[in-house]
């Protein structure tokens, strides 16, 4: 199957978060979660992640597996919008919070869009 436009949207936005964890790792160290150790490993880790799926997603024979390794991430990555969204409870501006609040329910389309894309890839 050829790729989808919305499949290589959902590449470019990992490829441009996954590539941001590299250049700018402080604003994700902060959202991992407060009981995982080695935060700036971790970002660095989801960042090859990200870029992973995101060149997997570009490719048909790759595109089954990396779709549902973005599924995967994305649920993985969840805690750590939960602890944005605790954070800037305490201490974010009405704006910010309501902003982190808002992005939690958007995983949910988020794992959606990576599933669409696994099933536009070659299963065999």
């Amino acid at each position: 199957m050829s790729r989808s436009k919305t499949t290589t949207g959902l590449a470019v936005l990992f490829g441009v978060l996954g590539s941001l964890h590299f250049l700018k790792p402080e604003p994700f160290e902060q959202i991992v979660p407060k009981v995982l150790p080695r935060k700036k490993e971790l970002v660095y880790a989801s960042g090859v992640a990200e870029l992973a799926c995101a060149a997997g997603l570009l490719h048909p024979r790759t595109r089954r597996l990396a779709g549902l390794a973005s599924a995967g991430l994305l649920v993985a990555v969840f805690p750590a919008n939960v602890q944005m969204a605790a954070d800037l409870q305490k201490k974010g501006s009405p704006t910010a919070r309501a902003l982190a609040y808002a992005r939690l329910p958007l995983q949910v389309p988020l794992i959606r869009w990576a599933l669409k894309a696994a099933r536009e890839g070659r299963s065999g």
